[in-house]
């Protein structure tokens, strides 16, 4: 072993596919398994020299304590020593891969533009035979709550349940105005699901809207998400 250049992989060390005569994979898999390393890359000539280390790391540990943390770790483990000016050092804030920040972005702009269901409450209501039916959404930092009050039947709960969904919408979209024109049950596929319609009025143009949601809880509960995503 020389003091520039680490101990080989044996010849039938899998190195992922890509040729590694000079040991280079060992070196950056140390670096890379320092505390605060993200990733690493060694650069070598033609002779086996190490003419580049490229180092990605938090933005927490000072990049001269870096170096010195990789010529330490080099040199005890490997017995390979590095001229530290070869050692280039860059750091990052945000860590988290491309994809999860992504994801996020699409998320915290999804909640700004969508209706979320907060509550649906079924409880008997006064009169005898009846239901009292409320709901809560949010939209943004706004939160609106309706209550109605129907007959103690499936039909009847689901308009209900339907109508306080609409009045909160119609609260939440001050720009728009929501109604509900009617919901009910229908059969499909061996399944059961609320067909909701609700008339929508932005400006001067009128819009029917219309959505399915299956029922799987309560259709009750389906008829609020329905009315809500829609």
């Amino acid at each position: 072993m020389t003091s520039n250049q680490p101990a080989a992989d044996p010849p039938n060390s899998p190195l992922g596919g890509t040729p590694d005569p000079w040991g280079m994979k060992r070196v950056e898999n140390l670096i890379t398994a320092l505390t605060g390393v993200l990733s690493a890359r060694v650069v070598v000539t033609p002779l086996g020299e190490v003419s580049e280390v490229h180092v990605l790391t938090k933005s927490d540990i000072a990049p001269k304590q870096v170096v010195r943390n990789i010529e330490s770790a080099l040199m005890a483990q490997l017995g390979f020593k590095i001229d530290h000016r070869k050692i280039s050092v860059a750091q990052t804030a945000d860590v988290r891969p491309i994809e999860a920040l992504q994801e996020e972005a699409i998320s915290e702009r999804s909640k700004r533009r969508v209706v979320v269901f907060k509550q649906l409450e079924v409880r008997p209501a006064e009169r005898p035979q009846r239901v009292q039916v409320r709901v809560v959404l949010s939209f943004g930092d706004k939160e609106a709550h309706a209550e109605e009050v129907g007959t103690d039947t499936t039909r009847n709960r689901v308009e209900a349940a339907a109508r306080a969904a609409a009045t909160c919408l119609d609260d939440l979209l001050p720009d728009n105005s929501i109604a509900l024109e009617g919901a009910q049950i229908i059969d499909a596929f061996d399944r059961k699901f609320v067909l909701v319609a609700c008339h929508g009025l932005g400006g001067r143009e009128a819009q029917l809207l219309t959505g399915t949601c299956e029922i799987r809880e309560s259709a009750e509960r389906s008829a609020v998400l329905d009315a809500t995503n829609r």
